[in-house]
């Protein structure tokens, strides 16, 4: 399946030719021949970042030659970090968990600031789910956020091989329901998800780690323009007109359990079955058929389409495909 159709802005990450600039304050740190970690090194609020770089020996991948992006967190981040983990200091992680978390803050290219805008890159941090790159969301509405809980404090600190975002948070491995929440594309999904009381509550249903059953799934994400189309059809004025018992079948339609179906493995007139027709076998699966431009579509059980606009958002437990109607079973 051809994967140029898309939504959110999907960030293109241009390289850019940086140079030292001597007015540049970025928290003292001097950039002259500096690379990644001696720019952390000298600056006292990043300590915990290179003792964690040197735990993992990734302090030796950001000295190497190369164009390096590394959103570079705080002491005080890693110490909620470790807080919010009931972990006392980074031995309490292990190390393939550490690496990864860390990787989850270096992307390739020198990214300056200027550059970003609301969208989706890709960090060198490897998905549970796919053996692939994670996505990571970026927000640009106010200031710049990563995965909605990140901020950027200084930025564009510039390194020989690379540039150094300083932020307020350590941003953990994200889940599907990570982008769900940072993503404002998804806010009506997000309150479809949370406007009951759900036997089997949905926010945690798709935060269960990598590696735990069900996961890893695969989320068809109905865009908030999806929602409002839903409304008219249904004439209700709200997600709250719909029964719990309704709403919880259409999004149980939207989930596949067990799979990480990433867009290239997706083809024509392939049957799709979600969560919701594997525990009611009298529930047409959804269907995928590859249009003729090359967009891919989603046939509900009642003959309705709906258009995939944007493919492959991975998190560490799965994956997330946006469409633009709300399927019904």
């Amino acid at each position: 399946m051809k994967n140029y159709f898309k939504i959110l802005p999907i960030l293109f990450l241009s390289l850019f030719i940086t140079s030292c600039d001597d007015d540049n304050d970025n928290d003292g740190v001097c950039c002259a021949g500096s690379s990644i970690v001696d720019l952390a090194s000298q600056t006292e609020s990043l300590s915990t970042l290179v003792s964690a770089l040197q735990v993992t020996g990734l302090d030796a991948t950001l000295s190497s030659p190369g164009a390096f992006t590394v959103l570079a967190p705080t002491n005080d981040a890693f110490d909620s970090f470790l807080t919010s983990i009931n972990a006392t200091s980074l031995e309490d992680i292990p190390v393939d968990v550490l690496t990864n978390v860390l990787l989850n803050h270096v992307i390739i290219g020198e990214v300056q600031s200027s550059s970003l805008t609301n969208g989706y890159a890709s960090t060198q941090a490897v998905s549970g789910a796919s053996g692939t790159n994670m996505s990571i969301y970026i927000n640009t509405d106010n200031g710049v956020t990563f995965n909605g809980v990140s901020s950027v404090t200084s930025a564009d600190v510039v390194a020989s091989n690379g540039i150094v975002h300083i932020v307020d948070a350590v941003i953990g491995l994200p889940s599907v329901v990570t982008f769900a929440l940072a993503d404002p594309n998804f806010s009506s999904l997000v309150q479809a998800l949370t406007a009951y009381d759900y036997p089997q509550s949905f926010v945690g249903l798709l935060s269960i780690p990598a590696g735990s059953a069900p996961s890893p799934f695969t989320v068809f994400a109905p865009v908030n323009s999806g929602f409002e189309s839903l409304l008219d059809e249904l004439a209700v004025n709200s997600l709250y007109d719909i029964d719990e018992q309704t709403l919880g079948a259409v999004l149980s339609y939207h989930v596949v359990v067990s799979v990480n179906q990433m867009s290239n493995t997706l083809s024509d007139g392939m049957v799709i079955t979600t969560s919701l027709a594997q525990a009611n076998p009298s529930i047409a699966d959804l269907t995928f058929n590859v249009g003729d431009n090359g967009e891919g579509i989603l046939t509900d059980n009642n003959g309705r389409t709906s258009n995939i606009i944007a493919v492959d958002v991975q998190a560490d437990n799965g994956i997330i495909h946006a469409i633009d109607t709300v399927v019904l079973p």
